[in-house]
């Protein structure tokens, strides 16, 4: 059986349209514009529950963006495709052409396995071309999995494409304006929950589940350590808000006054990082995930006049 966009060029579609397996129609989302990756997708049976909005995701990509999911077995794969009342059309167009069709499952009856057939991700500008290079039917054995079958760590890849953890956004001490060698606080408000997860399950086959935990921020000053030294040893896991007495280990202190930076500003960047854990099968492991969030900084200088 030719693939998918070779039966589209040789006009066999006229069959393969009514002989899609009944799904769930279910379309998952986890996709941010101005990121090429995300997830959509189509022609799929897996669920999708979790974090998928109310974040940022971090454009991380599937190493694959289509797949083969198993369906029907071979008695009711069968019985859909030579169903004559949803075919009439077809059939009335080219009976002969039709049976021919049919004749592949009909040849599957009575032996063990199950037909599988393609998914993909929509979101991902590979997808739709990935998926029209598979095959629209494939028959498999008990416990195997195809060529291009979907696996846990696919599974699991999903789940990781569709998370999403917030921004957070940038509080300093002082707030509107810092000075030269004045300690600047930094953390970030606005995280809420420290933990976030999705679940990609494949219904009665297989589920994973990815977990990322807010664990650390890293500070970016907008300019080099000439000009900023930046502390952040005791930042913990979303900086440390400025507190009478406290002491200074979450924050930076500029050197120099921004008045001959572009627009008399540094830009701070705060980036928070989510280490990821997968469960529900293998051991899966991926990058922590990283979003970052920024805000303008204007340091001037003390000025003071002396008199006798």
């Amino acid at each position: 059986m030719k693939g998918l966009l070779s039966v589209i060029v040789a006009g066999s579609l006229l069959f393969a349209g009514s002989a899609d397996p009944p799904r769930d129609n279910t379309k998952a989302e986890g996709f941010q514009k101005g990121k090429t990756a995300g997830v959509v997708l189509e022609h799929s049976k897996i669920q999708i529950t979790g974090d998928v909005k109310g974040g940022k995701s971090d454009g991380y990509q599937l190493k694959s963006p289509c797949w083969y999911e198993p369906g029907m077995n071979a008695e009711e794969m069968y019985a859909f495709m030579k169903d004559a009342e949803a075919n009439l059309s077809r059939i009335k167009e080219d009976e002969a052409g039709f049976n021919a069709f049919v004749k592949q499952f009909k040849d599957k009856v009575g032996q063990p396995g199950l037909w599988w057939s393609p998914a993909y991700n929509a979101a991902d500008p590979r997808g739709a071309a990935c998926w029209a290079g598979l095959e629209l039917f494939v028959f498999v054995p008990p416990d195997t999995t195809p060529p291009s079958g979907i696996t846990f760590r696919e599974l699991a890849e999903i789940a990781r494409a569709a998370l999403t953890v917030p921004e957070g956004k940038v509080e300093l001490s002082p707030d509107a304006k810092s000075y030269v060698n004045l300690p600047t606080f930094v953390w970030l408000e606005g995280v809420g929950e420290p933990r976030r997860s999705v679940t990609a399950t494949l219904p009665g086959v297989m589920s994973a589940t990815v977990v990322a935990t807010l664990d650390d921020i890293k500070i970016d000053a907008g300019t080099g350590s000439d000009r900023a030294e930046v502390r952040q040893s005791g930042c913990g896991a979303a900086g440390r808000p400025y507190a009478e007495g406290a002491e200074f280990t979450c924050g930076v202190r500029y050197l120099r006054a921004s008045i001959d930076r572009p627009r008399e500003v540094y830009e701070l960047t705060v980036t928070s990082v989510w280490p990821v854990e997968v469960s529900g099968g293998v051991a899966v492991q991926f990058d922590p995930i990283e979003v970052s969030a920024s805000r303008d900084v204007p340091v001037g200088e003390v000025q003071s006049n002396v008199r006798p």
